[in-house]
Order: structure tokens, then C-alpha cells, then sequence
């Protein structure tokens, strides 16, 4: 066996969740070495949906514009038609993404960034080069195989599939990225609940020119029902768009219970005809397979130095768009506590507090995604498709909406009402921005706002000691610049107004006593930044003299009303109790 290799962190696995994690690490100054089984990076889309606290952590990271150039825009997203093929009857649509007029106000209100659809095969890269650029050793086709742990660290055994010799990497911690079979949970013995294999789905991905079909409603879902026997009585399709409007991926259901498809070319192009509903376009089919739409996760994320992020933990299908960017967050969580564990600022005790906060969230997600299929079933019934299992007394039911009866009007509504709840599904902006931490890394002040509307649905920006920083336009120097671009950079900072110097001076005491960086800001007129809309005023729930304590991660983990003599004592035991170094 060759000689150990050794490093701080070791990530196995080059997904979203390792190569975020590999990059901020990198960024924050930790050495680390991301090993992956592949020979290359994904080639397929898979993962797409990126939303906005997912940009918000793309920012920060200094990355952002690099998606932004090559995904496709909100603008084209969200004209998300419901047909019987697309080049076949239409159902309905439903304005999704945010680009309704009323939820794009609430959108563009809630952060610096926009959503977009960035795939995952063009995410990988950004994610995984620029950690390479910053110091990420990478190391391709290198197969995780086990892992021994001991008081000071973690020795994992991999494989080298190209020289086909095995050999040791020795890390103070190990984060297993390495997906939705992770060997990595397994081996540590993470407690799952759930079941794997709840349905199964093939993928197609195809070339084709569809611009006359769907250029005039652009979207990236196009989601096709049809009935018959040679779909099982009742069939739902997804025509995803990946690249507008000429690279395309299907997804087509099987039943789990029986044989899989074969996948033979012929398979897939009678598929994809039968969802365009048109055989004379020239179609090149790219590739396809097989998946299983999943319902499970970690109750908790780590055993002892060994961490997992991503599918690893939760296993879901791609409903609400919500698995690559809960990965990435995931690592956004867990970078800037090893940098200050490894560093010896923080008490390892503050690694616990990944699993406190991050597995409810998945759990919340995993749950979350599951309920969006079983939603469906609303516009089967508003249809008339679950009243019968004869095919053409479906079809008549699906024509009677047309009729000028009262069950034709009683029909159209079930149905407007039915494609309007899918909102639940596609418009979820408090699902995606209202996670809000409960762990020892957070100092309480004994209140929590109450959602004033459906907390999946709306955002409810608070500064809440374990809620994400509200974003509010700030000046400076004539540039504009979002509360957010404050925090981050793997530092503290510390938010005040007009007259709340003290907690600067507080903040260098802190930094000064705890050996970490703490950057103090004051926001308001003839101060460091300007409240350029009074926004900030608005959000922030303290006082001009207050103080808003943000962690790395631009969380909230403390607050207080207004300035006092005792400012430089309340903040230094705040950051104590955030690192674990209470005394």
C-alpha cells in the first residue's frame, strides 16, 4: 500500500453537495481533497431548479455571475403548461417560479439574486473548478471503499480505478457526498426513515427543435396527461426544457412492481412521440435511463468526525426543485464550522449543531417533495379520470369541461382550483427562504414572529436569532450593495445603526478575545452604508441603536434592542455560545 495521503478534510463525492462543499472550504483557507469513483463530472441535466437562497449562497462564494451566464432566466421559466401533448390539446397553465406580477414582487423583494434553471451538468463544473482553482485537490476516478475513525481523525480507504491499487487518506473529518446509495451513511450507520424504490421513472434526453411549440408559453415543465391502455389507464409525462428550446429531457413513469423498461432506442423515441404528440419532427435521442423516486432521510447527519450532506441524507424526487439546492446549503452550513473547529476558535460541540439544523430541514423537503406527486391526483379527479377505468369514458369526461352544463362549469372549476394548488408545488418561496435554525449555535431572545401568511408559500423576513438575514438594498460609494454582501466571507458581522457605535467597539473586542473576525457595520445616514429605500429600518426589529449578530452562513444568531455599557459583555457571550466555548 502506498503512503498515507493526508489533509484537513477529505469530501467523497464531486455533486452539487461535495463540490460546494470542496469550494467553500477552499475558499475559507482549509485544505482538502474531493475524491470521486467517476472519471468525469455529470454529463447528464438531472438537477436544475436553483433557487434563491442557493444563488444567495452562490454570491457569496463569489461564483454566482459564472450561473447566471449560463443558466436559462426566470423570465423563461414559469409558463408551466399542463396538455395532452404539446403539440395537443391544452389544459392549463400555471404561472410558476415566481413569474406571476404579485410573486415576482415578493421575489424580487426577498434577495440580492434570482432564481433560475441551472443544470446539473453545468453546475458541477462551476462548482467543482473553482474550488480546484482555490486549492482543492481533486483526484477522479478514486472509489470511497471504508473508513476507520479515532479520536484525532479519519482514515478512509479508497480505490484507484485507473492504476487499480488501494490506498489511505488521512483527514481530521470526512464529509460523504457520495449520492443517493451513499456507502459513506451506510458505513458510519446514519439512522434513515423512509423507503427507497416508491415509484419508478425513466429519463430521455433528446435533441429536438420544439421552438413552434412551446416558444409562445416559455417554461421550463411541460407536463402531459393521457389515458389509455397503453399507459395504464392514467399517464402524466414531463417535457423538461434544458436548454431553450432545442435540448429537452422526458420524464415517463413505469410500474416499480413489474419489469423496467427495456431501453432501446426505439423505446425511447415512441415515448417522446407520444408526449410531443407530433412524429414528423426530427428527434435525436441523446440517451436514457432508469431512477426511483424515493422517500427518505437522515434523522441525524453525522457520527462522530464523519459528516454527509446532499442525497446522502435526503432522497426525494425532483418535485419543488428542491434536492440540489438543499445539498448545496447543506455544505453552506457545515464549511464555516470545521474552518473555525480546525482553527481552534470554535469547540468542536459546534459540529453538532449541523445535525440540529439541517435534518429537519430535509426531513421537512424529503416530506415536502412526496406530497407534490400525491397533489397531482386533484387534477385527475377535477378531470374525471379516477371516476372511471374505461379510456374513452375518460376521454368524454375530459370534454365535458368544454360543454355549457352545469357539470361542464362544475368541472372547469375543479379544474382551475386543481392547477391552481400546484402552486404548493412550484411557487413554495417559503419552503425555499423560511428555514429557521433551532440549535446551541443560536442565542434566543425568548420571541419568534408568527407567519403573518402560508409559510410555504411566502417568504417572512426576520432577524430572528436562527432565521436568514433579510435582504435590503445598502449605498456606498455609489454602489448598491444587499445586507447580505455584508455577512458571509466566512466571517461574523455585526449590523447596527445610528448611534449604536458601541457594538463596534464591541465586535473588536470579541474578535480580539475569541480569535475569530467579526466585522462591525453601521447602517444610516452619513454612516459607513446608506438604508437607500429604508428597507433595512423596516426588517431589521431593533432599534437604531440595536444590534443584528450574523454567522458565516448570513444566519441571525443574535439580536439586541439597543445599545448599552454592557455591549462589549453581551456580544463576546454571545459568540461563545455560538462557538461552543462557554465558560
Amino acid at each position: 500500500m502506498s503512503d498515507v495521503v493526508e489533509t484537513d478534510v477529505l469530501v467523497v463525492g464531486s455533486g452539487p453537495a461535495g463540490g460546494a462543499a470542496a469550494l467553500l472550504l477552499s475558499t475559507y483557507g482549509v485544505a482538502n481533497i474531493l475524491v470521486t469513483k467517476y472519471g468525469r463530472l455529470a454529463d447528464t441535466p438531472r438537477a436544475h431548479i436553483t433557487n434563491q437562497r442557493t444563488m444567495e449562497v452562490l454570491r457569496d462564494a463569489g461564483v454566482e455571475d459564472q450561473v447566471v451566464a449560463q443558466a436559462t432566466p426566470q423570465h423563461l421559466m414559469g409558463d408551466t403548461v399542463f396538455c395532452t401533448s404539446l403539440a395537443g390539446e391544452e389544459l392549463g397553465r400555471l404561472h410558476t417560479w415566481y413569474t406571476h406580477p404579485a410573486r415576482l414582487a415578493d421575489h424580487t423583494l426577498a434577495s440580492p439574486s434570482r432564481i433560475c434553471d441551472m443544470p446539473q451538468h453545468l453546475m458541477e463544473p462551476v462548482l467543482v473548478n473553482n474550488a480546484v482553482a482555490r486549492g482543492t485537490t481533486l483526484r477522479f476516478d478514486t472509489e470511497y471503499l471504508s473508513l476507520e475513525q479515532d479520536a484525532d481523525g479519519v482514515t478512509a480507504t479508497v480505490l484507484d480505478r485507473v492504476r487499480g491499487d488501494r490506498y489511505e487518506i488521512r483527514a481530521k473529518y470526512l464529509i460523504g457526498a457520495d449520492g443517493g446509495r451513499s456507502k459513506v451513511a451506510a458505513d458510519i450507520g446514519l439512522p434513515m426513515v423512509g423507503q427507497m424504490g416508491v415509484a419508478g421513472s425513466v429519463n430521455i434526453l433528446f435533441d429536438a427543435d420544439l421552438d413552434d411549440l412551446v416558444a409562445h408559453r416559455p417554461s421550463i415543465l411541460y407536463w402531459v396527461l393521457q389515458t389509455g391502455s397503453d399507459v395504464g389507464g392514467i399517464g402524466m409525462g414531463l417535457v423538461r426544457c434544458v436548454r431553450p428550446w432545442h435540448e429537452w429531457l422526458i420524464v415517463w413513469g413505469y410500474d416499480i412492481t413489474g419489469e423496467p423498461p427495456e431501453l432501446t432506442e426505439q423505446y425511447a423515441r415512441e415515448v417522446v412521440y407520444r408526449l410531443l404528440g407530433d412524429d414528423s419532427i426530427p428527434v435525436k435521442i441523446r440517451s436514457s435511463s432508469l431512477w426511483t423516486v424515493n422517500h427518505l432521510y437522515a434523522e441525524r447527519y453525522h457520527r462522530g468526525r464523519v459528516f454527509c450532506a446532499g442525497d446522502a441524507v435526503h432522497r426525494h424526487p425532483p418535485s419543488n426543485g428542491l434536492g440540489s439546492n438543499t445539498s448545496i446549503q447543506d455544505a453552506y452550513n457545515l464549511a464555516w464550522k470545521l474552518k473555525l473547529v480546525l482553527d481552534g476558535a470554535a469547540d468542536p460541540s459546534l459540529l453538532d449543531t449541523y445535525s440540529a439544523e439541517r435534518a429537519p430541514v430535509g426531513r421537512q423537503i424529503v416530506d415536502r417533495a412526496n406530497q407534490s406527486i400525491g397533489e397531482t391526483g386533484r387534477i385527475f379527479d377535477a378531470l374525471g379520470l379516477l371516476s372511471t377505468e374505461d379510456p374513452d369514458e375518460m376521454l368524454k369526461n375530459i370534454e365535458s369541461r368544454k360543454s355549457a352544463t352545469p357539470e361542464g362549469e362544475r368541472r372547469r372549476q375543479l379544474l382551475r382550483e386543481a392547477i391552481a394548488f400546484k402552486d404548493y408545488e412550484f411557487n413554495t418561496h417559503g419552503v425555499e427562504l423560511n428555514q429557521r435554525y433551532r440549535s446551541a449555535a443560536m442565542v434566543p431572545d425568548g420571541s419568534e414572529p408568527a407567519f403573518p401568511r402560508d409559510e410555504q408559500l411566502y417568504h417572512h423576513a426576520t432577524t430572528w436569532p436562527g432565521a436568514k438575514l433579510p435582504h435590503a438594498w445598502l449605498g456606498r460609494d455609489r454602489q448598491r450593495l444587499s445586507t447580505l454582501d455584508l455577512g458571509g466571507h466566512g466571517r461574523f458581522t455585526v449590523l447596527t445603526g445610528v448611534g449604536g457605535e458601541a457594538w463596534i467597539d464591541a465586535a473588536a473586542e470579541a474578535a480580539a478575545a475569541l480569535g475569530v473576525t467579526v466585522r462591525g457595520c453601521v447602517i444610516g445616514p452619513g454612516a459607513q452604508y446608506e438604508d437607500l429605500y429604508g428597507d433595512w429600518a423596516r426588517l431589521r426589529e431593533v432599534g437604531d441603536t440595536g444590534c443584528v449578530l450574523v454567522r458565516p452562513d448570513n444566519h441571525v444568531c443574535f439580536r439586541h434592542p439597543a445599545a448599552g455599557p454592557d455591549a462589549a459583555g453581551l456580544l463576546t457571550g454571545a459568540l461563545r455560545q455560538v462557538l461552543g466555548r462557554v465558560i
